[in-house]
Parts: C-alpha cells; structure tokens; sequence
C-alpha cells in the first residue's frame, strides 16, 4: 500500500506539472520521481520529501528530499544518498547537487563501493560529465570496517582519487599504503584498475622466494594489455643467484588460441651460465571439424625445470597433430619429439622423433547385423644414434634402431541377449601388420609381415537384487573365449615394453599396448563384477579376474614377451583384485593389484581420498616389484600424501610428502599455510626436495605471497568474509 501510494504521488505531480510550466520546461520524459510528498513552491521549484526515489538511463537516486530547479536544472539533495549506476557502483553521500542527468555535480561525505567490494571513502565528491570521479581526501579499501572508528587491515590514503568511468582506471596522487594505519610506502603517483574491469596494464601480486640454489629473490609479474583478445605478461626475477625474466603470452583467434610460457635466466645452479625454458601450447579449430593442436617444450638444461620449480616432469614431449572425432569415424595424424631429462638415458639412443597416423571407421550392417570396424594405423620412430645392436647390450636401448609399422584391420561385431539374460558378443576379424626396421644389427629381421586372423566370444550374465534397506547389488560373471592365429614375427618390440593387467583390458584378445606384439593362440578369461548401491550414498564395487591361455607367449629367442612384472608372462596368469569405495561424506577409496598362486604381489596401487568443503585430502601407496625388462633395477615402493584442510575461516593449511619405502627415506617434503579474508590473502610455502638417484643435490624452497584483494582478485568464495558483532 505504501508503495502504491508513492507511484500515485509521483502520477499526479507530472500531471499537475504543465499547468505551471510550458512544454519546453517538462524534464525528460525518461525520468521517472516517486516520493511520499510531491509540491512546487512558489518559485516554481519542483520539491519531493519522504523516501524519494528517482530513476534516469538506468541510474537510481534515492535521498530524503530533493529540489529540482528546473532554471539552473540542478537537483540539491539531503541525505542520506544512495546513487546506484544500475551497473557495479554505488555512492553513498551525506548531503550534495547534481544536474538534473546526475552528470555532473558535488556530494559531500561520499563513499564509492565497487562491485560489493571496494570502498571509497572521501571527504567530498565532484563527477564531471558522467565519466569523471573525483574524491578528495580519501581512503581506500576491501576490507569490512564493523565499528566507526575501527582500523581496516589494509587501506591505501591519497590527496586525491579520480575513477575515469570509461577507462575503468583509478589515478591516485599523493597516495600511502597503510597496514592497521601504520604508514607502509609512500607512492606519489598510482593507477590500479577499478575492480569491474578484468585486464588492465599494471603490475600484478609480487612474491618472495627463497632458495637453497637460487637464494633470496622477488618475483614481479607486470601485466600487460595488447588489445582484446591478446595480452603480455612480464615478471622479472632478482634473485641473490639468479637473474631471471618470466614471460607469458596469450592470444585468442576467433577459432582457437595460444599460450606462450619461458624464461631466461642468468644463475650460478647449474651446469651452464645462461638458462632458459620455452614452453607453446596451442589448439585450432579447422574446417570439416578438424582440430588442430600443438605443443612445443624445451629446455637448454635439464636440471631447470626442477631448480625453478616449473614442472617436475623428466620426459619433455612436443607434438603437432591433427584430428576429427565424429559418431562412426576417427582420425588422427601426429608427430612427436621427446626429450628425456632422466640421468642415464641419452637422447640418441632414446627415441626421439615418434610419427603416428589413425583411421577408424565403423559401419553398421542391418540385414546380417552388427557392426563393421575398419582400422589403419601407421607408425615410425627414430634415433639419432648410429649404433648398431650386437645382442650384448645391457640396455635394451642403447642402439640407433629405427622402426616403422603399418596395420590394417576388420573386424565384425555382433551382440546378442540369450535366455536368462546372458548378454553374449561375437567378434571376428583379419589384421595385416608389416614392418621395416633399419640398423638391427643382425638381431631381427629388416623386414618382416604377419597376418592375424581373431575370433572371440564373450558372455556376461549380470544378476540384481535388492535388499530389504533399499541397497541394490549387481553381480555380473563374465566368460571370453578368444583364439588368435600366426605368429609374432622376428622383429624388436619398442611399443609394448609396458603392459598393465587391469580391469579395463580383463576381456581383450590382446593386452600389449600396440600390434608390435600380439597375444596368439588360444585363451580364455574369466572374471565377475560386484556393484552395490546404498540409498544412503554409500556405492562400492569389486572386479576379479584372471586369463588362461594354451601355452606361454615366446618371442623368437625364447624369453617371453610378456614382462615378469606384467603378471601375465606365464600360462596362467596372475590374479587380478581391484575394488572402490565412494561414501556420501566425501570419502573414497581405489585399490588394485595383482597376485601370484602365492598371494604374492607383483604390482600394487592404492588412492584414499576425504573432499569435502573444508578438505581435500589424499594418500597414495605403490608397489612394483624389480624388473630390468621394464628398466626397473629395484622395487618400488613408496608412499606419497597430498591435500589440504580450512581448519578455520580464514585458515587453511596443505602439506604434500613422498616417502620411499625401500630405502627407507623422504623423497619430497613441503608444507603451505594460507590465510583468506575479504581484502587480503598471504600464502606461506616451504618445499624440500631430498637427495635421490636421479636428484643428486637436496634444496629447499620458501615462498611469501601477499595479495590485496578488491582490485585484480576478487573474494568469490563470500565464506571468507569476515561478519560483524552488533
């Protein structure tokens, strides 16, 4: 009712309104006045008093009471004001006068909030043309002052503030950056993007870094704005031991994009004055929905990456490829360079250069049913090396053995469901493989082709029931019988030197990782799944396996082709366990492994996670055993833990640590506390890296970041806002 009684106020003042003024003398016809009380004095001065609310292009002026004098067009208004841009700026005011369009004009005691966040708080106010923002005597901050009188934890003091509106920029004179009102820098001149603007040049948060290998440094990253859709991000490193010049550059195309990531420095750490790295990621979309993707990385030392803290990888690959993904096709061309970082590996005898080509086509088939797949592939890799393999060679890579393969394949599937809900799947199918392998030594064949004939058939019989609580269960046997024809030929296996027995190829007819090698003869495998779902969250489920085949796989020279770490180098193959466990309180668990006849492991992994809205927490345990077929001279056995935990509201603290087992010693070790409120966040890191084979040097690392929040980084978690007592 009050409400209505404002709107009929405001309808009855514009239509009083003509009799005492001519047409040229109405306000624009797009304002809009409501008010408890509308008259018009005797100098014809338009008066509104009692929660008058006025609105023109979007702006909203709400005040006491407010005179318009429609001779000099100006608004005198008493507060308290409230003037909303209908964007993302409020003004707050005691008292002050505006132009009739709210362009120009005084207020007093004003206060600037931008986005909800950062406040301007000035002893008065003057806009000028609707772009121009001018406070004098001001303090700013994000920080929530609760009290009159009451300390912000950050703010900055300046002379004067002018907010350029269509810039979005904010130039302070005279400017001093306080911590709990303790004078910290004096800055004569300042500009810093107001928060509704999301790239702007300027510096961004700097760091403080400290290193064993590089000593005490500061980073300061400098961005830098080259247009719309591209930008430049500088950040110099001074450092005790280190010179350091971080760059980032990023460019949006109307159909993909570009990052560019490097550095050069100049240090003391390793083997060379003069370091550097370059990193290029990049993906395009082509016509006939084509994708282009590339990638390129490279270092000119290899302990780099690891003293700067940029990645802990030890394998460098840089690829270009092409692809198309649609219902019933795939290809893929691709050619990738590796750089191996490991110590003892040499990139000549490594294989560097990786050339890869797929085409995949189904076909449906709807009078004899099922389905057609059709294969081609091709593949080459090279070594630079020119050495020649003599039989005697330790390491099986240490050759400039060059191989290349071509596969070509079809294959038939069909699917049926059986009585009493068996679900059976037939397939049957020709490959073609031939090879060509350059510098063997002797040791194999130059030349080799091989036809493979496949035929398989695979029954599951999945069985529900659910239990009086609402919990379902689904137990599914499964049964293949596969046979696969001819022999592997006399050529070096490079592609499938690791293979991994798990769940997702239990039911393959051939578990190696590519057609350098393939599974002949006859097999069979069996397994049964175990699902349960709990109405209450809980979901575990459990998977058992094993295959058996007619005789042992054998390469040529009569070892196996299968790896003894592999579980499946003999004709029965280990058991394979693996299960998972989800709980509604976030909490989950992963395991696998596999056992010999002996319950003996050969390999064995486990994941435990808690996440929730204050945690995100996770341990890791594997167990590999010794194999110096897949170049592993002892067991592994290591335990690795990682996460984080808000134990407060502006607390949270991460810890990550890797411990090897077998030599009973840390690997990786570090710890990080970060404190989160509405204006600020400092985040505190120490990492220790320990000596191992492959790191000969231990370092430590301790990092201090400091950001002021309200400017370039934003509080979108409002968890982290601090609330006032009354």
């Amino acid at each position: 009712m009050k409400h209505s009684s404002h709107l009929l106020v405001a309808l009855l003042t514009l239509l009083a309104w003509p009799v005492v003024a001519t047409a040229q003398d109405l306000p624009d016809p797009g304002a809009l006045l409501v008010a408890d009380e509308v008259y018009i004095t005797g100098d014809k001065k338009l008066v509104a008093e009692g929660n008058v609310e006025a609105i023109y292009k979007g702006q909203r002026l709400q005040a006491r009471s407010v005179t318009y004098d429609r001779t000099a067009e100006t608004l005198q208004i008493e507060g308290p004001i409230i003037l909303d841009d209908g964007e993302n700026t409020l003004v707050l005011a005691h008292s002050g006068e505006l132009d009739r369009e709210f362009r120009n004009g005084v207020l007093s005691g004003a206060r600037v909030v931008f986005d909800d966040q950062l406040q301007m708080a000035a002893h008065e106010l003057t806009r000028v043309e609707g772009r121009y923002t001018q406070l004098y005597k001001v303090a700013v901050t994000s920080c929530r002052i609760c009290h009159e009188g009451n300390k912000p934890l950050w703010q900055i003091r300046a002379r004067r503030v002018i907010h350029d509106q269509e810039e979005r920029q904010l130039y302070f004179h005279d400017a001093q950056l306080r911590v709990l009102d303790v004078p910290i820098v004096y800055l004569p001149r300042l500009r810093l993007p107001d928060p509704t603007l999301e790239r702007a040049t300027g510096f961004l948060i700097p760091s403080v870094h400290s290193s064993t290998e590089l000593g005490f440094g500061v980073k300061v990253p400098y961005f830098i704005k080259l247009g719309d859709h591209r930008d430049l991000t500088l950040t110099p490193f001074i450092a005790t031991k280190s010179t350091t010049l971080e760059f980032r550059y990023r460019q949006a195309f109307r159909n993909g994009n570009i990052e560019v990531n490097g550095a050069a420095s100049n240090d003391r750490a390793g083997n060379r004055t003069n370091r550097g790295y370059l990193f290029i990621d990049g993906n395009f979309n082509l016509p006939r929905d084509f994708v282009l993707r590339f990638d390129l990385e490279t270092v000119n030392d290899d302990e780099y990456l690891e003293d700067y803290g940029i990645t802990a990888k030890n394998r460098l690959d840089s690829e270009i490829s092409i692809s198309r993904a649609r219902r019933n096709e795939f290809i893929r061309g691709a050619i990738t360079h590796f750089k191996t970082l490991v110590v003892g590996e040499n990139n000549s005898t490594f294989p560097t250069i990786v050339g890869n080509a797929e085409y995949e086509r189904r076909v449906p088939l709807k009078r004899l049913g099922g389905e057609l797949r059709f294969g081609l592939e091709a593949h080459s890799h090279f070594r630079s090396s020119d050495l020649q393999v003599d039989g005697l060679d330790v390491d099986r890579f240490a050759d400039g053995r060059d191989v290349s393969r071509l596969t070509a394949s079809a294959d038939w599937y069909r699917s049926w469901i059986l009585p009493h809900g068996i679900h059976t799947q037939y397939q049957t199918g020709l490959a073609f493989d031939t090879f060509r392998i350059a510098q063997t030594g002797g040791t194999s064949m130059s030349r080799a082709s091989e036809v493979t004939p496949s035929s398989s058939l695979v029954f599951r019989m999945p069985l529900i029931k659910t239990t009086a609580t609402g919990a379902t269960h689904v137990i599914e046997p499964m049964l293949q019988l596969a046979w696969v024809g001819g022999s592997n030929p006399d050529v070096p296996n490079d592609e499938s030197t690791r293979v991994d027995f798990d769940e997702g190829n239990l039911l393959s007819i051939s578990r190696f990782a590519a057609p350098d090698r393939r599974e002949r003869g006859a097999s069979l495998a069996y397994g049964i799944n175990w699902t349960r779902h709990d109405p209450r969250g809980w979901r575990s489920s459990l998977t058992f396996g094993q295959v058996i085949r007619d005789e042992t796989l054998l390469e040529v020279n009569g070892e196996t082709s299968f790896t003894n770490a592999s579980g499946l180098q003999e004709k029965i193959s280990d058991y394979l366990i693996a299960g998972q466990l989800k709980m509604p309180n976030g909490i989950s668990f992963t395991a696998r492994s596999i056992f010999d006849d002996a319950f003996d492991a050969t390999k064995a992994e486990a994941r435990a996670n808690w996440r929730n809205k204050r945690a995100d927490i996770g341990a890791t345990f594997i167990w590999l055993q010794a194999d110096p077929a897949e170049a592993r001279a002892r067991t592994i056995s290591e335990w690795a833990f990682d996460g984080s935990y808000r134990f407060a509201r502006h607390w949270t603290g991460s810890a990550e640590w890797r411990y090897d087992v077998v030599t009973d010693r840390s690997v990786r070790a570090g710890v990080g506390l970060t404190y989160t409120n509405e204006c600020v966040e400092i985040e505190l890191s120490a990492l220790r890296r320990f000596t191992t084979s492959t790191n000969l040097e231990a370092s430590t690392d301790i990092g201090l970041t400091i950001g002021l929040r309200g400017f370039s980084t934003k509080t979108e978690d409002k968890s982290y806002v601090r609330s006032c007592r009354n």
